[in-house]
């Protein structure tokens, strides 16, 4: 048996093994069995020197990887009706179990997730030098940036009588270095106050322009959930991220936040906050005493 068939074949026992707990109510297990999986697959999506899958086969191990990461989110969002469920995920057992000669279309239209190097929680401030020390990388480059991300935004929820959605257009974000920024883009989500997701994390695609100070993105993300159903104390992050050549993965550069307090139709600026994000929002401290802000607008839909 070839090294790449045992691979596969761990993969799908890894599958199953989640797929189990899940059904069994094993909340926890399966969280950590559907985030170990999504590792390894995007692992090797992102290995260059893997020759064992072509690019469609890759295309298509990044798309489940986004499915897992989906269902692991809606595991962890115990009010919620509307998210990935178990029996769409046991719809990719095939996939998985078959990688090597599947040639249908992926049944779920899902992106993979962005291309960057994965890391564990923190492991990123480990490798990082001082942002001073940082700051040429990327002089020089184009106005218009690559499409290497291509983002993992979803569609508006369906409309429920009495319930709020809540559409939110990144308009753009103010920083000292901006036009040094590769690949920037923004990746959204909703954790509780123990920072615990709420909703599927979403990523921006790559911004369409910078100028001056400013990354101009342009584009709307829909909230995942009606806002009468988030708890009291949620919140709405966003991370602003961009890719170091010269360490080859992709770094958060700083965060920004949205209360529930805070959400009324119209355009917003907020804060900008220094890294490592703090879900918890317990110690903050401000990324820049200039007036840059991530600025917002957000859209209100109520039946």
């Amino acid at each position: 048996m070839s090294d790449v068939t045992k691979t596969v074949q761990k993969w799908h026992a890894s599958f199953k093994k989640g797929t189990d707990f899940d059904s069994w109510g094993q909340l926890v297990e399966a969280i950590d069995e559907y985030q170990i999986l999504a590792r390894q697959l995007q692992k090797e999506v992102q290995s260059s020197n893997s020759h064992d899958f072509t690019e469609e086969q890759k295309k298509t191990l990044g798309k489940f990887a986004t499915c897992l990461e989906m269902r692991s989110a809606a595991l962890q969002c115990t009010q919620s009706q509307e998210e990935f469920k178990l029996e769409d995920l046991k719809k990719l057992e095939p996939i998985i179990k078959n990688i090597l000669t599947y040639n249908k279309d992926f049944p779920f239209d899902v992106q993979p997730v962005p291309l960057r190097k994965i890391l564990a929680p923190g492991e990123e401030e480990n490798l990082e030098l001082e942002e001073e020390l940082d700051a040429g990388t990327g002089a020089g480059s184009t106005p218009s940036f690559p499409s290497r991300v291509p983002g993992t935004l979803l569609p508006r929820l369906p409309s429920e009588p009495g319930m709020t959605l809540l559409t939110l257009t990144i308009e753009k974000i103010g920083l000292k270095d901006a036009g040094q920024c590769i690949d920037p883009y923004i990746t959204v989500s909703v954790k509780d106050l123990n920072g615990i997701d709420l909703n599927p994390v979403q990523d921006t695609p790559v911004a369409t322009r910078k100028e001056d100070t400013y990354i101009h993105f342009s584009v709307d993300v829909e909230i995942q959930k009606h806002l009468e159903k988030l708890p009291k104390g949620a919140a709405i992050f966003f991370e602003f991220k961009h890719y170091k050549p010269k360490k080859r993965f992709t770094s958060t550069k700083c965060f920004a936040f949205m209360e529930m307090d805070e959400i009324k139709p119209g355009p917003i600026v907020i804060e900008l906050y220094k890294k490592p994000t703090d879900f918890k929002r317990k110690k903050l401290n401000l990324l820049t005493k200039k007036p840059l802000y991530l600025h917002l607008n957000q859209a209100l839909h109520k039946d």
